[in-house]
């Protein structure tokens, strides 16, 4: 498994920087450029020279991915020195965690964007995971053991309604109802005192009640959509998993119902489970726009939709990039859980 995990852990660095390559190439391929336009109105083309020429747009391709890569001071020791004289900032390149401007949000760096939206994204969306496994796990094991009952019925029904429902429309709903009519929940916005284990940070003395009451109705508008999935999976990998031989062995040896359900075909059957969550959680950590933008939540959401429109090539890569090293991490994951859930499967 060491070998495993160290082989792939190198396999990352290749696949990182295909994803960076193409992301760059790709969005300058895209009719218009960041500053052609001021608003409505289209800016004069000296303009928009000169200022292609502060970020060094104007440079030929394989520099500016070059700089970008490794910095201004290795690629173009002249530009960076004339970048320190005129006080802008020059680029240290990804190898050195720079993410580089943003070429919307002036003054701030795409660090700086990803540093305010990345922690509350991923509070938002580890807490509707875990919100789907809590409630898709149980409901999928007892569809599945009570099969073709009323719970059974109840409980697919629940599943696929649940699954039908955007979160597009279920937030509204939620909010008219719990909120503007039951004056339950807040409308929007999202506390300002996170569960800091959810949070990178080390504490979890600040769980309090108003972050609950913020996180409640954003969660449950984007776990239910996840647990409607997961129930399902659930309940279809485990009815094939308790028909197998060795689970009527296991019964024919007088063992106890509940000890062969937990422990051996709950455990084979989350095998269909853990597939889908390495990139599930890449994807909602890393921001829902529709969820974020209803609700009000500064995430990361929005900076995957709206850098596009923008044109805002460092968020672009920014954004993509993170997805995709969380992405490649998840999927490391489910890997070694496969080889938890099931010890037939060896990967040395």
């Amino acid at each position: 498994m060491t070998k495993y995990i160290v082989r792939r852990t190198l396999w990352f660095l290749p696949v990182l920087f295909a994803v960076t390559l193409f992301t760059f190439v790709l969005m300058r391929a895209i009719p218009g450029g960041p500053f052609s336009y001021a608003g409505d109105k289209s800016l004069p083309p000296q303009v928009v020279a000169n200022i292609e020429a502060k970020y060094h747009l104007d440079w030929p391709m394989w520099k500016q991915f070059a700089s970008y890569l490794l910095g201004d001071d290795i690629v173009d020791r002249a530009a960076y020195e004339e970048s320190l004289a005129l006080k802008r900032r020059p680029s240290r390149g990804l190898i050195r965690g720079d993410l580089g401007p943003s070429f919307r949000y002036r003054g701030q760096t795409v660090n700086d964007i990803v540093a305010t939206t990345l922690p509350t994204s991923a509070q938002l969306g580890l807490m509707a995971v875990a919100l789907a496994l809590v409630i898709g796990i149980p409901a999928g094991t007892i569809a599945a053991l009570k099969q073709n009952s009323a719970i059974d019925y109840m409980a697919t029904f629940s599943a696929v309604f649940f699954a039908s429902i955007p979160s597009v429309v279920l937030s509204p709903i939620l909010i008219y109802v719990f909120a503007l009519r039951l004056n339950w929940f807040p409308v929007a916005s999202w506390g300002t005192k996170p569960p800091y284990f959810l949070g990178f940070l080390p504490q979890l003395a600040h769980l309090n009640l108003t972050f609950l009451k913020h996180a409640a109705l954003p969660v449950f508008a984007l776990g239910t959509g996840m647990a409607a999935g997961i129930a399902r999976l659930t309940r279809g990998s485990l009815l094939q998993v308790i028909r197998e031989d060795y689970i009527r062995t296991a019964r024919a040896k007088g063992l106890k119902e509940r000890l062969i359900i937990v422990r051996h075909a709950l455990k084979n059957s989350m095998i269909p489970v853990a597939t889908i969550l390495g990139p599930l959680i890449a994807a909602v950590v890393t921001g829902t726009f529709i969820v974020e933008q209803i609700f009000g939540i500064n995430g990361m959401g929005k900076h995957f939709v709206q850098s596009i429109g923008n044109r805002d090539y460092p968020v672009i890569i920014g954004v993509t990039l993170i997805y995709s090293v969380l992405l490649v991490i998840g999927n490391l994951m489910v890997d070694i859980t496969y080889a938890w859930l099931d010890p037939r499967i060896r990967y040395d």
